[in-house]
């Protein structure tokens, strides 16, 4: 048989050849066959199927009866005590002397014996996914991923909020620090401002600890937390839970396969940025491009879908729903503030009063009464600290020496808000005032930052370092000089100017011209030429 050429192509040439007349050698000489060949070509244009011989015998064939035992007798034993493939491998070679067995091969085995057994003993029936339909605007799926980036050029897992419309499969995602109830009513927020309503159905969740507090019984009945509750009830939408455990996955298998998806292709390589509003940024436009996709052998793509759903979606309510968490702890005496086992820096003006904190999925702002005193970026993890140089500079003028091994210079330096200028210019204070004078000092300067921008604070520190001028004045000085022989940006999208003229300059273009002469003060000089009256004793009166 050529090359290439199929056993029907084959048996189709013989029987063409037959019919042309050639005989039973001629078409084995010509094909390069037997006669059983041409005897099967010419009996059926199909060729016989290949048959089956039976399988090899197994190494594992005399063990198998046993380890059926063993699946047998995990029926009625407990959950958290029935046999692992492990168990089965070691039970194996000690009681039963098994040898040359690959523990590969036992665990094939196993994996397609067990669910056979548990049939055969009537425990469940083979289980069967069917295929849904989902009509438009009705239903929707959320999910959280983890996914890894790199912030600042360190190493970091941030959480992943998926919510992806059943029909269209439009999905909207959201990545934060947290995975706390504030990320999971800000993803929701941000989905919906970004779909322009809500599905008037139902939306598929898994039992995340920010949505249920308790899963109560066997069934889809959930306690929920009061956040929660207070969030669905003012949007309007109800939520459907779906099995606890892998058993469930299935119940929301679309937005499942969607984190997946979206981290193989948008995730890799890693993303690399400064803030989790630039990752935000990258995502919103990721999640855009996604729109000319087509989901498996749809014909339309994503978007074209959703212009379909997208008018059949519930409006949103008028009022916004507060997404963030009100706490009111006490600052220490190290100016801390502690929320959520995390610890923040706040001004020390603010030692001992007790402040409020509004707390977001990815970042956090500490009030003064009504007045912002500050704002930090959420920590991640669990008992750690966040300090700000800034919040410190008030009590170190009057404790210069303990900024050397200030924890908040540390994270300066680690931020680049505390650079080797500063360094320089400080070892050079300090050698000319000595150590608490110097300090005091570049105290003095890193104030000037809440005034100045921090590059041009810099520049005024190399002039004045350059010049030997080791005084914060001379480096605000510096700093002056050199901003304003700056020329001021040029604005690319600067408005244009106002041409409206003020009213003043319009009346005053309305009057007759002047053809008064101007005013002069000549006739004053006379005053200058009157002599001055004398005395009798020849002195002039005064």
């Amino acid at each position: 048989m050529p090359s290439g050429q199929s056993k029907v192509q084959l048996y189709a040439a013989i029987r063409r050849d037959s019919r042309a007349g050639m005989s039973g050698r001629q078409l084995e000489r010509k094909h390069k066959v037997g006669y059983r060949t041409v005897k099967a070509a010419l009996t059926s244009a199909f060729p016989e199927e290949r048959k089956r011989y039976p399988s090899r015998a197994s190494k594992l064939d005399p063990f198998k009866s046993v380890i059926d035992a063993m699946l047998r007798a995990d029926l009625d034993a407990p959950r958290k005590q029935q046999h692992t493939v492990k168990r089965i491998y070691a039970r194996l070679i000690d009681e039963h002397a098994m040898t040359d067995v690959s523990y590969q091969t036992l665990r094939d085995w196993v994996a397609e014996r067990k669910p056979q057994i548990r049939i055969e003993a009537g425990r469940g029936p083979a289980e069967v996914f069917i295929p849904q339909t989902h009509r438009p605007g009705e239903e929707a799926e959320v999910d959280f991923g983890d996914v890894t980036i790199e912030l600042r050029g360190k190493r970091l897992v941030v959480w992943l909020f998926a919510l992806r419309l059943s029909f269209s499969g439009k999905s909207v995602h959201r990545c934060s620090l947290s995975g706390g109830l504030e990320a999971f009513l800000e993803g929701h927020e941000h989905a919906f401002q970004v779909l322009g309503g809500v599905p008037f159905g139902k939306i598929r969740y898994d039992n995340l600890s920010a949505a249920v507090s308790r899963v109560v019984g066997l069934g889809r009945l959930r306690d929920e937390t009061e956040r929660w509750t207070a969030y669905h009830s003012h949007v309007g939408f109800d939520p459907f839970y779906c099995r606890p455990g892998i058993e469930g996955a299935h119940e929301k298998g679309g937005v499942e396969g969607q984190i997946g998806w979206y981290r193989r292709n948008h995730m890799v390589p890693v993303p690399c940025v400064d803030s989790i509003g630039e990752l935000n940024a990258m995502v919103d436009a990721w999640d855009i491009a996604d729109d000319a996709r087509r989901i498996g052998a749809r014909p339309h793509t994503i978007g074209e879908h959703f212009a379909v759903e997208k008018p059949l979606l519930r409006p949103l309510p008028e009022e916004p729903f507060e997404t963030g968490r009100w706490f009111t702890p006490r600052v220490d005496r190290y100016s801390l503030v502690t929320v959520r086992t995390n610890r923040y820096s706040v001004p020390v003006r603010l030692i001992g009063r007790q402040v409020r904190v509004h707390l977001h999925a990815s970042h956090l702002v500490v009030y003064d009464g009504r007045a912002e005193a500050t704002r930090h970026e959420r920590l991640p993890g669990k008992s750690e600290s966040r300090f700000t140089l800034d919040h410190y500079l008030e009590g170190l003028l009057r404790k210069p020496g303990a900024l050397a091994g200030a924890t908040a210079l540390e994270q300066a330096w680690a931020a680049g808000t505390f650079t080797a200028t500063h360094d320089e210019w400080w070892a050079a204070a300090r050698k000319a005032h000595g150590d608490q004078a110097g300090t005091r000092a570049l105290v003095e300067v890193l104030l000037l930052h809440r005034h100045m921008p921090h590059d041009q604070v810099l520049a005024g520190l190399k002039a004045a370092l350059a010049a030997g001028a080791l005084t914060a004045d001379a480096v605000a000085l510096e700093a002056r000089r050199i901003a304003d022989d700056i020329p001021p940006p040029v604005e690319l999208d600067a408005p244009e100017p106002n041409t409206i003229p003020s009213l003043t300059a319009r009346r005053l273009a309305q009057l007759p011209p002047d053809a008064r002469p101007l005013p002069s003060v000549a006739a004053y000089d006379q005053l200058l030429r009157i002599p001055r009256p004398t005395t009798k004793e020849g002195t002039t009166s005064k």
